[in-house]
């Protein structure tokens, strides 16, 4: 009997490559034949592209010009499990096929052989003569801790030629060497003891064993307050997973908290696992790609696009700190990780687990529902205690101009200095100051490529554009006036807190954690490190110290404005200003010492401000949750944006008020249209940027209705439209 996806020499196969094509291609198999799910690599025009045997040709184009396949390539076929999800995927985000599998193939040297390379490492020597050229060199070695790059990959991320790598192989500071390619990972040992848990931790580590030993799909909700051990729990089901021979994978928000993870994991398992995120080489990703689909590695911890490895039998998937905003992608593919890790697992008959502290409000939903188990961790491990929260009244605090740090929280800092014990005060703004304005004649600096301001990073002596990445020198001259000597800055960024930190305490070692203060992800996580050993007194960080670090020291935690999230129209900010107080004052008291949290406010009686401070969370999601179903709205209504962006303006618009007259498709549905009005910010990159918003009940079929609905019009070819599913943000 023959095999139904075995398609034997010269037989009509289809073809999905990663080009932007929008359709599976007719090929004819190689001589050597090729199955359901190969690698191959396959002539168009007159170059050779990437893709995947997708099924049998459709049989429309004549056979007599199809072209053969050029080779099958030496890597694990893609699994049916992937292939349906990269389908399902796609249709759900209303992404083009061929856009899903470029996430999916994201590996370099995909077509090379099995073999060795030659790579290159930090030495031992230090050169005669250092150069500009090669300190930037030794620096990326240093900033990536000895891992191997390949010659041109390392010339590229150092801005040098490949030449000054070479000069630097012949005085010793760098390693010339012939290593084997891909090599396996190392086996982990699920049964090396692990701490040992609290009841309430084998009670739910227990739950989740139990979960992984079924073999089927299920996604669990693992709740607890901060420092109460989610970790320690969720690296159980891990164990178990590895014990069914199946593969597991962790996603984590944030790359700098990968450095204290992969400790725990190799103090748990006695190895590390695989690292998939920007700041590992081409080398390991490559490595990573292959080993994922032939079982060559056990325990995969990554970013959101970890979920698109090619695993050969995935048990286990934990998303760690599942609220996260930065596990929706905001451009290319939109798709939220969270929800993606749900349909990934779905389709292999594994497990998810959802951990946080302050879970999303749709996976609260889930909860309630049913739809998700939820297992809850209610109290610190060991002798911690959950900190203190206290207001701050703004109304009633004397503050010099210039000044945004409270007499009281100032008293509460010395007082920890005295004790020798760390503070943390958070900002959640970027830079020095958000607006820089001209006191002559009111101009605010912005883009000159979007409508944003530009914010002033000090310590860069540039301004920076935060939607383009755009930037110019500080300037002493007004741009629209020309008068000298009268811009200042507006409103403060964590730079500016830490110049006045520098003045109220001179003695003091400040840290600031900014992400663009840092060179590389690995900079960062020794950053972290050293405040973890105490180098530092008072810490200043954005929202990136809301994310799961351990300082044992610390004790006070200053929000310096609780306010912030609450502005604008947001239909999450209340949630997401609740989530990141909460998770921030969490870092405070997570050893043996008390810790406090003080929020400065000029809204004390704000409901959400009360409800982070009277820490019944429950009674926050439940009237939360009330309001959205009311309003219906997410998770109790559907939405999907539709963006339109060009360099033309009025093409924008035209197509924008063309799409709101044709709502047939979306009216069927019974969904609402609103818009087309420009976006918060109505131009990026040049691109002028409209929106639109469909509001639809839950349960209706609307991608359908949504591919129906754009269908009807025509665009010019530099109007991009871009469609996403349950979005997260509006700018």
């Amino acid at each position: 009997m023959s095999d139904p996806d075995y398609f034997p020499a010269a037989h009509r196969v289809g073809i999905l490559t990663t080009e932007p094509l929008g359709r599976v291609l007719d090929y004819l198999a190689p001589e050597t034949g090729c199955a359901l799910g190969d690698f191959v690599e396959v002539p168009l025009g007159p170059r050779r592209v990437l893709g995947v045997v997708w099924g049998p040709g459709e049989g429309a184009f004549d056979r007599a010009k199809l072209r053969p396949v050029t080779r099958v390539l030496d890597v694990a076929p893609m699994r049916d499990e992937l292939r349906t999800f990269l389908g399902r995927a796609a249709d759900y985000t209303l992404t083009p096929l061929d856009a899903m599998l470029r996430l999916a193939t994201r590996s370099p040297g995909l077509g090379e052989a099995p073999g060795h390379l030659r790579v290159y490492r930090r030495g031992s020597q230090t050169p005669g003569r250092l150069t500009e050229a090669r300190e930037k060199v030794l620096a990326v070695l240093d900033d990536y801790g000895g891992a191997a790059f390949q010659l041109g990959e390392l010339a590229a991320l150092a801005g040098v030629t490949t030449s000054v790598v070479k000069g630097l192989v012949k005085t010793g500071a760098v390693t010339e060497e012939d290593a084997p390619r891909d090599l396996p990972y190392p086996m982990l040992d699920p049964d090396r003891p692990g701490k040992p848990l609290a009841p309430d931790q084998e009670t739910a580590a227990e739950a989740l064993r139990g979960a992984v030993r079924s073999g089927r799909y299920g996604t669990t909700l693992l709740k607890g307050v901060t420092g109460s051990g989610k970790t320690e729990v969720y690296l159980e089901a891990v164990a178990e997973c590895l014990r069914q021979r199946r593969q597991a994978l962790v996603l984590l928000p944030e790359i700098a908290l990968t450095a204290d993870f992969l400790t725990r994991v190799e103090a748990r398992f006695g190895a590390q696992p695989g690292e998939w995120h920007s700041g590992v080489t081409q080398t390991e990703r490559r490595r990573l790609w292959r080993m994922a689909g032939e079982g060559g590695v056990g325990l995969v911890v990554g970013a959101r696009s970890a979920l698109f490895l090619p695993y050969r039998d995935l048990g286990l998937v934990v998303v760690d700190e599942e609220h996260d905003t930065s596990y929706k992608q905001e451009d290319g593919v939109l798709y939220n990780a969270r929800d993606m890790a749900v349909l990934r697992a779905a389709g292999c008959d594994a497990q998810v687990v959802l951990a946080s502290a302050t879970p999303s409000l749709e996976t609260w939903v889930n909860a309630e529902s049913g739809k998700y188990a939820r297992l809850d961790l209610t109290t610190r491990f060991g002798e911690a205690e959950m900190p203190e929260m206290r207001a701050i009244d703004m109304r009633s605090e004397t503050l010099a101009p210039g000044r945004w740090i409270s007499p009281t929280l100032q008293a509460a800092i010395t007082e920890r200095i005295e004790r020798g014990e760390q503070s943390l005060l958070f900002l959640n703004r970027r830079g020095y100051a958000p607006v820089t304005v001209c006191r002559a004649c009111g101009h605010q600096i912005g883009c000159d490529h979007c409508d944003a301001r530009m914010v002033e990073h000090r310590f860069q002596k540039r301004l920076v554009c935060h939607q383009c990445g755009e930037t110019k020198p500080i300037p002493t001259v007004c741009p629209s006036c020309g008068v000298e000597g009268r811009l200042a800055p507006v409103g403060p960024g964590v730079e500016r807190l830490a110049e006045e930190v520098a003045a109220v305490f001179p003695e003091a070692r400040v840290a600031v954690l900014s992400s663009d203060l840092f060179g590389s992800a690995r900079a960062l996580k020794a950053r972290i490190a050293e405040i973890g050993r105490g180098e530092a007194d008072i810490i200043i960080g954005t929202q990136l110290v809301a994310k799961g670090h351990n300082f044992p020291l610390l004790t006070l935690v200053g929000v310096i404005d609780a306010d912030l999230g609450l502005q604008g129209s947001d239909l999450r900010a209340a949630e997401r200003t609740f989530q990141l107080m909460r998770q921030v004052a969490g870092r405070a008291g997570r050893s043996e010492r008390k810790g406090v949290a003080m929020l400065q406010t000029w809204q004390p009686d704000h409901p959400v401000i009360r409800a982070i401070l009277s820490g019944d969370e429950e009674a926050f999601w439940r009237e939360e949750a009330a309001q959205r179903q009311a309003a219906g709205v997410p998770p109790f209504g559907r939405l999907a944006g539709i963006i339109l962006s060009s360099p033309d303006l009025q093409a924008v618009f035209d197509l924008g008020t063309d799409l709101a007259r044709r709502t047939g498709p979306l009216t069927a549905i019974g969904a609402q249209v609103f818009g087309p009005a420009p976006a918060p910010i109505a131009r990026v990159r040049g691109r002028h940027r409209v929106r639109l918003l469909v509001k639809a009940p839950r349960g209706v079929a609307l991608q359908a209705a949504l591919a129906a609905w754009v269908a009807q019009v025509r665009r010019p070819a530099n109007l991009r439209l871009a469609i996403d599913i349950d979005p997260q943000s509006f700018y």
